[in-house]
């Protein structure tokens, strides 16, 4: 079953509001827990942690900043 536009647009809110601080405190936490590396290696952990948590919601993200393609063409959206 294929979400609606507004359906995406509230599990991507709740995706930036709820689970992006739990992932990057997590993220932290994890990467506390061991001796500091050096820069370069922490540099690439903490973008390849930032690429990483995206993929599982990328299908939730796409056109969401679009217009919505249900509405009706006179509607715009508030």
């Amino acid at each position: 079953m294929a979400l609606s536009y507004k359906a995406r647009r509230r599990v991507a809110l709740i995706v930036l509001l709820v689970w992006m601080p739990l992932y990057i405190i997590a993220a932290v936490t994890v990467i506390g827990m061991f001796d500091r590396p050096p820069f370069l290696l922490e540099l690439a952990v903490y973008v390849g942690l930032g690429v990483i948590w995206v993929l599982p919601f990328k299908v939730i993200f796409r056109g969401v900043g679009q217009a919505d393609p249900d509405a009706a063409p006179d509607q715009t959206d508030k």
